[in-house]
């Protein structure tokens, strides 16, 4: 893969098509604020032509932005009491935007290799902050040689959540396909999500990885029947076991048997963010970030020796919570402070779903995409991603960096144990 050459464009800045479009600025709600200024990237592949690709998707962009203006504006301070606000004057602002080619076709191997990844999309100046001078979105149409493409997104998660960007894409895709508006209104201010008050999780006693805890990247699939095996092992008649359960219990057990901890007392914590646009009645159409992150607390021992059954049923036991994690009370500091034991880096695993969020719903002429790929600029802490299925195969992609090299072939070697017998 060494001899792949990416070629790309001058960035350009994309505005709203239309002029008229309205200015102003909008106020960032505490999910926003929680959220931190920080980037984040997925890859739309698609094995399918459409006639110019970058061309075309840039121009249904621009008309995009029309509905979705705020996102060509700036992040700003606001009033005097400090809040961050996002400001479009339509002034030197917009999506940056680049077009590129490969000298490649779209193939498993090729989405697998870092270095091609890493040229599929366009960066952040600073690619752990950006500052309030950067775009709040940038986007890359890459071409490859068999005529397939892809469309790599960055966004700046103070603005908006993966459901928000799930949303704005499935729109440039209906207006690139001829539709004359997005078939879902956009709502970006919404008195129901700026007045809910979500619960804080903490993370100063999580210690962060180093440069020297190199995570490797995995590739992983979780076939329907182990899926389903968990599923009806956990559920019930009156509390169904869901997919989201099922798949993490399995990889969080099968890695915790792989890391072998000295004292079987030592404590292990999974966090996930949970989409509560129902719990807050959040408008149809809201795109900002309308969710809470939580936390499951175990020891590794108990992960480990546990029936699967026995650890879906404390990630269930954690959403279950949600309702009681947020308040209406407009006289509420906002902040209910959930402190987490002191844990190392290597105890601590994140877990995003990927799954359900409108990203493979994307449709720019040709398709859905054909897979989407997670790529991570930093390791904060090991984690996994749930993905929506590679076109043509089952069950629950999943792409990840949880693991250092010595944990891999235990870890491979408990989930296949865990895939091929009938006992969960």
């Amino acid at each position: 893969m060494s001899n792949i050459v990416v070629t790309k464009s001058s960035p350009l800045l994309v505005g709203p098509s239309e002029p008229g479009t309205p200015t102003g600025s909008t106020r960032l709600s505490w999910f926003d604020e929680l959220s931190g200024s920080s980037p984040v990237s997925l890859l739309l592949v698609f094995d399918k032509p459409i006639a110019n690709p970058a061309e075309t998707i840039r121009r249904a962009l621009s008309r995009a932005l029309v509905h979705y203006y705020p996102i060509s504006g700036r992040l700003a301070a606001g009033s005097a009491d400090g809040d961050e606000v996002v400001t479009y004057t339509g002034e030197g602002q917009g999506v940056l935007f680049v077009g590129a080619s490969a000298s490649c076709a779209v193939d498993d191997e090729a989405m697998s290799a870092a270095p091609l990844l890493s040229d599929l999309y366009a960066h952040y100046p600073d690619e752990l902050c950006p500052s309030h001078t950067d775009p709040l979105l940038l986007m890359q149409v890459t071409e490859f040689s068999c005529g397939g493409f892809a469309v790599g997104v960055t966004w700046n998660h103070i603005f908006a959540d993966g459901t928000g960007i799930g949303q704005l894409l499935q729109a440039i895709g209906e207006l690139a396909r001829g539709m004359p508006l997005p078939s879902v209104a956009p709502v970006r201010w919404d008195e129901s999500v700026m007045t809910a008050r979500p619960r804080v999780l903490t993370l100063a006693d999580v210690e962060f990885l180093t440069d020297e805890d190199d995570m490797v990247f995995l590739d992983l699939t979780i076939p329907p029947s182990l899926i389903g095996r968990v599923k009806a092992e956990a559920g019930s008649d009156s509390e169904r076991c869901t997919v989201f359960e099922a798949v993490v219990a399995v990889l969080w057990q099968c890695r915790a048997r792989a890391v072998s901890v000295p004292e079987g007392h030592a404590a292990t914590s999974l966090m996930f963010g949970s989409n509560v646009r129902g719990l807050v009645s959040a408008a149809e159409g809201y795109y900002g970030n309308c969710y809470i992150s939580e936390s499951v607390q175990a020891t590794s021992a108990h992960v480990a020796n546990s029936d699967t059954k026995d650890v879906v049923k404390l990630i269930k036991a954690t959403k279950q919570k949600l309702r009681g994690a947020m308040t209406k009370n407009n006289d509420d500091d906002g902040v209910n402070s959930v402190q987490q034991q002191r844990l190392s880096a290597y105890n601590t695993l994140g877990v995003s779903s990927w799954r359900n969020i409108g990203l493979d719903a994307a449709d720019f002429g040709g398709g859905r995409p054909s897979r989407v790929v997670l790529y991570a600029m930093q390791d904060i802490v090991p984690f996994f991603v749930l993905c929506p299925p590679c076109k043509g195969k089952d069950g629950v992609n999943v792409l990840s960096r949880m693991l250092k090299k010595e944990h891999v072939d235990r870890f491979l070697h408990e989930l296949e144990a865990l895939t091929s017998t009938e006992r969960v």
